[in-house]
């Protein structure tokens, strides 16, 4: 199984101290980031949450990207971590590609990859029990992370981990 990550993912994870469940839920898989992502979130970011968790992850591998012409079309809607995510997920055939962005997320989608992104990660461990409160996940990456969640969102997340009954 292939697992290709962008950057908004592993700095969420990193913020909130959770980057543990992305290996977990990267177990029987290998997970890529394009080099795009490793500059952003390792080489710009340094000092911030992630570069180090990601500099230092045995787990985590740097994906060369073959169509440099691919990634450029996509910059038109996309910025380039987002481009060389979606573009190595094609050329490597991955199963999963990590994205949180929108516009990112409906593209890869059009593409025919299966997406999911950080809120989906945390549903996924809540289901796992590897995290115990969800609401608290959510509540730490607007605050530590400055992750920006809608109303709405926050909501169909808690319901979907159980959290939340109508």
């Amino acid at each position: 199984m292939i697992i290709v990550c962008n950057s908004s993912v592993l700095i969420a994870l990193s913020a909130i101290g959770k980057l543990d469940l992305l290996r977990k839920r990267c177990e029987d898989a290998k997970l890529l980031i394009p080099k795009a992502v490793w500059r952003e979130v390792v080489e710009e970011g340094r000092g911030q949450p992630g570069a180090q968790d990601v500099a230092t992850a045995d787990w985590i591998e740097i994906g060369e990207v073959e169509s440099q012409i691919a990634v450029k079309v996509l910059l038109s809607q996309l910025d380039y971590g987002e481009a060389e995510v979606i573009v190595l997920a094609q050329e490597k055939g991955a199963d999963l590609v990590l994205l949180d962005e929108k516009e990112a997320r409906e593209l890869a989608e059009r593409l025919g990859l299966k997406v999911l992104g950080t809120l989906g990660l945390l549903i996924w461990a809540k289901r796992e029990r590897l995290i115990g409160s969800i609401r608290e996940q959510l509540d730490a990456l607007r605050e530590r992370a400055g992750f920006w969640i809608s109303p709405e969102l926050y909501e169909q997340a808690l319901k979907e981990a159980g959290e939340l009954h109508e």
